[in-house]
């Protein structure tokens, strides 16, 4: 066990464990030795940091990206959270399991946000918590919701990629030419129905007569 700052982190694994935490508000600068603030945090462990955030779209709000780098926020601090024996791979695992649980959709500022998100990486690659202070806003807020106007609790922290908007509009371009697809076939289908009939019918009929 190593000791920093009074709390004691667990060194049984080989790659550190980081939680980098920032800013999200100027606020925060007084808001921080009160221990309060609001605070963005991502997972940083091989050299990517890992976060969470909102979009309107139902598919994961996990994203990666330089550590300490994430772009619309300050970054204030790196924590170092534990130490794991889980390599790239076994972390993408990781992230892919709760893939489904963190949709950019169900964001929340209060009951599932990305510290939430941060804290349940934390545990299963170190077996610690993140430090209470970094999410203490949220609890406060779900513990008595007055505290906090209720749009803020409604509040979305957009930090998402843009590739999940360029491949939710290929999707939706892809639907749309299929349903355009499928009523051109059937207005096709439904004139061929009501066409009179054809010359050769007509010209049938006019010999039959001809001919009694």
């Amino acid at each position: 066990m190593l000791c920093i700052k009074n709390s004691c982190v667990d060194v049984s694994g080989s790659v550190p464990v980081f939680l980098n935490v920032y800013d999200i508000s100027p606020v925060n600068g007084y808001a921080y030795w009160l221990g309060l603030g609001v605070y963005h945090s991502g997972v940083q462990v091989h050299g990517v940091e890992y976060a969470f955030g909102a979009h309107e779209y139902p598919s994961t709000g996990i994203f990666e990206g330089a550590p300490k780098k994430c772009e619309g926020f300050t970054f204030r601090k790196g924590i170092l959270i534990g130490w794991t024996e889980s390599g790239p791979e076994d972390v993408k695992k990781v992230m892919e399991e709760l893939a489904e649980k963190y949709r950019g959709n169900a964001y929340n500022l209060i009951t599932k946000n990305c510290n939430h998100f941060c804290n349940d990486v934390c545990i299963r690659l170190t077996g610690n918590h993140i430090p209470s202070w970094v999410n203490r806003l949220a609890r406060i807020g779900f513990l008595c919701n007055c505290v906090i106007p209720e749009k803020m609790t409604m509040a979305k922290i957009r930090c998402q990629r843009k590739e999940e908007k360029v491949i939710q509009e290929a999707e939706d371009k892809k639907l749309e030419k299929s349903s355009s697809k499928r009523m051109t076939n059937s207005s096709n289908s439904s004139s061929s129905s009501s066409s009179p009939p054809s010359d050769s019918a007509t010209i049938g009929s006019k010999s039959t007569r001809s001919t009694s």
